[in-house]
C-alpha cells in the first residue's frame, strides 16, 4: 500500500510544532519571569516574534523531514532524520536550560553543539532532496541570532 504524501507531510509538522509546543508550555512561566527581569542585549525582538518565528520554523523541518521520509531509502536519508530527532530533542532541551534552570552559559553551550547539528541536518537533507535542505536555512540563521541573544543574555545577566 503506498503511503498518502499530504498524510506524511501532517505528521511531520505536528511532531516538529508538537515538540515545539510542549517546550513553550514547560517553560511559559519562566518566559514571563525572563522578560520580566533579565537583562537582554541590543536587538532583542519582542516576545511575540519568538511565537511567530518559531512556529514558522517548526513547519519548515517538518516539511523538510517529510520531504526526506518520503524520499528512497538511503543512508542520507537515515542520517538525515537521525539528525531531524537529535536537533529536535536539542532544541526542546535548550529551552528548558535556559529558561527554567537559568543556566545561560550551559545553553549557549548547547546551543552551538544545536547549531552544529542544524548544519549537518541540512547538509544531509541536501543530499536527498535540495528543497527540504534549503528550508532549513532560515532555522540555521535564527540559531546563529540565537547564539548572539543567548551570549548577550549570558554576559549581561552574570
Amino acid at each position: 500500500m503506498k503511503r498518502s504524501p499530504w498524510k506524511s507531510y501532517v505528521l511531520w509538522v505536528l511532531l516538529s510544532e508538537g515538540v515545539g509546543a510542549l517546550a513553550a508550555l514547560l517553560t511559559r512561566a519562566a518566559m514571563a519571569r525572563f522578560s520580566a527581569h533579565a537583562l537582554q542585549p541590543p536587538l532583542s525582538p519582542p516576545g511575540w516574534v519568538f511565537s511567530l518565528v518559531w512556529t514558522l520554523l517548526y513547519a519548515l523541518m517538518g516539511v523538510g523531514a517529510a520531504r526526506v521520509a518520503l524520499s528512497p531509502p538511503s543512508p542520507q536519508r537515515t542520517r538525515g532524520l537521525a539528525l531531524f530527532f537529535l536537533q529536535l530533542a536539542l532544541n526542546f532541551c535548550w529551552s528548558l536550560l535556559f529558561f527554567n534552570a537559568e543556566a545561560y552559559g550551559a545553553a549557549l553551550l548547547l546551543l552551538a553543539v544545536l547549531w552544529g547539528v542544524i548544519f549537518g541536518m541540512g547538509r544531509a537533507f541536501l543530499r536527498v532532496d535540495r528543497l527540504a535542505g534549503r528550508l532549513q536555512i532560515p532555522y540555521l540563521l535564527w540559531a546563529t541570532f540565537a547564539l548572539y541573544l543567548n551570549a548577550g543574555v549570558w554576559l549581561l545577566n552574570r
